[in-house]
């Protein structure tokens, strides 16, 4: 068996996000899925996922996934023995981001928790065609399983997050970036700067999948995950 892989799931969200991953990779390597439904802020997410993390492992996260994955970066470098961020960016939020968050919040504290997710997740954050009907299906039943009080909570840590470019920079371990061409809310051109921040990065772009590409083409997905899990260590 190889370096154990740590997978962290985005927002609202658990194992079955990275599910067709973890049936793949686990042939290979010891996988682990993080739990980021505790904590108020990304440092306290990040700092829980850590106590519970290998000593070592190759790192994995997906949208708020990758943001917590970054503060783990810049806390720990050295257990970190190669990066994949997917679907995210590591600036801080906007003002203008950080309002467009709280209709959402209103409507989560008053039940409406699918409709807060709807406003997160529009429908076309997603790429078009058949897979994308069960790809909202599985985003709406993880949402429902993590509650109320979780949406709220990440909500409140995306708006405060922390600027995780200073530790990317630095970073000297084979990392991928991946991204969906049809991803409004992390487009390509965000990930192409994020690639370039990175000194051993590599851009993938999968263009039949949009924000959650772990869901929406799972094999290549997975083929782009093991390519990356082959990479050479950086000498």
């Amino acid at each position: 068996m190889k370096e154990p892989v740590l997978l962290v799931p985005g927002m609202m969200s658990d194992a079955r996000v990275f599910a067709p991953q973890i049936a793949d990779l686990s042939a290979r390597h010891p996988v682990h899925v993080a739990n980021i439904s505790r904590g108020h802020s990304i440092r306290e997410i990040a700092a829980e996922v850590l106590h519970q993390a290998p000593p070592r492992f190759a790192l994995c996260g997906v949208a708020m996934g990758a943001i917590v994955a970054i503060e783990m970066l810049r806390r720990v470098p050295e257990r970190v023995t190669r990066l994949c961020l997917i679907s995210s960016l590591p600036l801080v939020e906007t003002p203008e981001q950080a309002v467009w968050r709280e209709p959402q919040i209103v409507k989560a504290q008053a039940g409406q928790l699918d409709e807060a997710m709807a406003d997160a997740l529009p429908e076309d954050t997603f790429a078009p065609g058949p897979n994308r009907e069960a790809t909202m299906a599985t985003v709406a039943e993880m949402a429902r399983a993590q509650g109320i009080e979780v949406f709220v909570r990440q909500s409140r840590a995306l708006q405060r997050r922390p600027d995780g470019q200073a530790a990317l920079a630095h970073l000297r371990v084979p990392s991928l970036v991946l991204c969906g061409e049809h991803d409004k809310i992390t487009p390509v051109k965000r990930h192409s700067f994020l690639a370039e921040l990175m000194p051993y990065a590599e851009l993938a772009v999968i263009d039949d999948a949009g924000h959650l590409p772990t869901l929406e083409t799972p094999e290549k997905t997975s083929l782009a995950l093991n390519a990356w899990l082959d990479l050479p260590p950086v000498a």
